[in-house]
């Protein structure tokens, strides 16, 4: 008697842990839902091809959709996956705000949420959150500034401009946040001198982070108060905005031989701004390894698939409005024209033949 209860005992155990530890074998049946805002910058479609490439090593069934910065197509699309039976989505949402009800449906049905680099708001059905560390990314873009204006010591005043991200991005906040931490100070002593006067974050915004946004803002901000006087900085969130920005600065005289490029700042790396980073039209960027954070949200599909708790570093300052999301925070690093070579050609992020003749 003892020996059979034990040898059901030894069963259901091993029932329990094929049930949770599903090897990749098995995984061909679990479809991974992965939904990103666009196909119209880099960064995304890099991302999403990490993501789905990783899944897909890992043996899970993917589908993945671009929404084309469109709220209603991305509901759509995230509808989609949980009608397929898609048991975990990984969302980068266009609008953070617009997700509420059909991440409900995901809930009842026990399909779990991974929010993906911008923090979806304002429902209880996201569940965890992974990310780059945008407080950092703002804190090293102006400590850039800082120290290529000598700010610390005293040098100054400059004339900078401010750009902010997406007003519906939590990613922008944290982002103006870390930057104005350490810029705000500057400003108020007169170091730092914004003659367009617009230094808050609803004023700065730049929608969608486009490109033509910031280039159509800065064309607007120099026709009304550069006209006698020069831009020293310009505080850029990203590289679209970045890369808008310096077209505006060009198309008024703006160069590298003649009226030199003010310093600029950018995140993302992005291929296209590249060859200004190693010209020195753009001043630096943000890279943000996205191998990295694709990797990490892989292993939190990988933990949630086999009824384990997903690792995070950061439990307490990612609160979407109604709850506080567990969080993974990978750290990023500045590159500019010094260190770029290292950081983004020799660690295989892209291609020298991209760039170089050979």
């Amino acid at each position: 008697m003892l020996r059979r209860l034990m040898l059901v005992l030894l069963c259901c155990c091993a029932l329990l842990c094929a049930g949770c530890n599903i090897g990749i074998g098995d995984r061909h049946n679990v479809k991974i839902g992965v939904a990103m805002p666009t196909q119209t910058r880099q960064r995304w479609n890099q991302d999403g091809a990490n993501i789905e490439r990783m899944l897909l090593d890992q043996g899970y069934s993917v589908n993945l959709a671009y929404a084309d910065n469109k709220p209603e197509v991305q509901v759509g699309q995230i509808d989609d996956m949980i009608e397929a039976g898609c048991k975990v989505i990984i969302i980068a949402c266009v609008d953070a705000n617009s997700l509420g009800e059909v991440l409900d449906k995901a809930k009842d049905v026990g399909t779990k949420i991974i929010s993906y680099d911008r923090l979806i708001m304002n429902t209880d059905a996201a569940d965890y959150y992974a990310t780059f560390d945008s407080l950092a990314v703002g804190t090293f873009q102006a400590e850039y500034i800082e120290e290529k204006l000598g700010l610390k010591w005293g040098q100054g005043s400059y004339n900078i401009e401010l750009f902010a991200g997406a007003i519906d991005d939590s990613n922008a906040i944290f982002l103006w946040e870390g930057a104005m931490d350490v810029l705000r100070p500057y400003i108020d002593n007169g170091q730092l001198v914004v003659r367009s006067g617009q230094t808050d974050l609803k004023t700065t915004a730049t929608a969608r982070w486009r490109e033509e946004k910031a280039e159509a803002r800065m064309t607007e901000i120099l026709a009304g108060y550069y006209a006698d006087a020069r831009v020293d900085a310009v505080l850029c969130p990203n590289d679209s905005t970045s890369y808008g920005v310096q077209k505006a600065l060009k198309a008024v005289g703006y160069n590298l031989t003649d009226k030199m490029m003010p310093i600029t700042t950018g995140q993302d790396a992005d291929k296209k701004n590249i060859p200004a980073i190693m010209s020195g039209e753009q001043s630096m960027s943000i890279f943000k390894d996205t191998r990295l954070l694709a990797r990490q949200t892989v292993n939190m599909v990988n933990a949630i698939i086999a009824g384990k708790e997903p690792e995070t570093n950061d439990i307490g300052n990612y609160n979407n409005g109604v709850k506080i999301l567990p969080t993974f925070l990978v750290r990023p690093q500045f590159v500019d024209k010094t260190n770029l070579e290292e950081i983004i050609f020799d660690s295989g992020y892209y291609n020298r033949s991209e760039f170089f003749e050979d």
